[in-house]
């Protein structure tokens, strides 16, 4: 099995969580994918798989089907199953659609906030700005996600972020070839500063600018994004 990730450490799946093995396995492989340890292209061997991680091939096997209907992966009749290439058709749609639900979610949280959401929310940005110092992508992707449930929880709208969570797995392949920096990442920080600012003063037109203008930012990353890795996207 071919692995590669930014970095050039190999893949590690940890199967410890509760849940059955393929869906362990499924959930990690999709994590490999999305934080792209496994570049779109690679191909994957079950055998190899069950080896490494010390399983069958039934549940590596049960995975790959997962997350092939998930679209994530192909599987090629003759030729194994290989991580798919970016869909900027997908990554767009989910990106509206994301786009839709959370400019909704802040306008709401303009009109109350749990309190001890939003110590939440301070403490994701702290724990943001400490990863971007380091450069540390993982940890900053992790920060990211804590801020956006924070917002939803403190909305009052916690399914929000089920639903968004759903959606953009295929959008965030793409936003971490966006990551390659310090800057990028302060950026995006800033731009959450911006969405908490509007909360606190209770101004939901603006709440809503700011978290449109930050869902947008892959946007205005992207023809550049496509241009350094031509070989990553459909």
């Amino acid at each position: 099995m071919q692995c590669k990730r930014i970095g050039g450490t190999g893949l590690t799946i940890d199967l410890s969580r509760g849940g059955s093995t393929a869906h362990r396995l499924e959930k990690e492989l999709l994590r490999a994918i999305v934080s792209l340890e496994l570049y779109p292209g690679v191909r994957l061997s079950e055998q190899e798989i069950a080896e490494r991680y010390g399983v069958s091939r039934q549940p590596v096997r049960e995975a790959l089907i997962a997350l092939s209907k998930q679209q994530f992966v192909e599987v090629l009749p003759q030729r194994g199953t290989m991580v798919v290439k970016i869909s900027l058709a997908k990554m767009r749609e989910a990106r509206f659609l994301r786009e839709v639900i959370e400019s909704a979610v802040v306008r709401r949280a303009c009109e109350a906030f749990d309190p001890a959401s939003r110590e939440k929310i301070d403490e994701a940005l702290e724990a943001q700005a400490r990863a971007a110092a380091r450069t540390d992508h993982s940890a900053f992707q992790r920060f990211d996600e804590q801020f956006h449930i924070a917002l939803a929880e403190g909305a009052g709208c916690p399914m929000a972020w089920s639903v968004v969570g759903n959606l953009k797995a295929h959008m965030d392949r793409a936003c971490q070839l966006t990551l390659l920096n310090a800057a990028a990442m302060q950026l995006l920080i800033q731009q959450h500063q911006a969405i908490v600012s509007a909360i606190d003063a209770a101004d939901p037109d603006a709440a809503e600018a700011a978290m449109r203008h930050h869902l947008t930012e892959i946007l205005r990353a992207l023809p550049e994004v496509e241009k350094n890795h031509p070989d990553l996207f459909e």
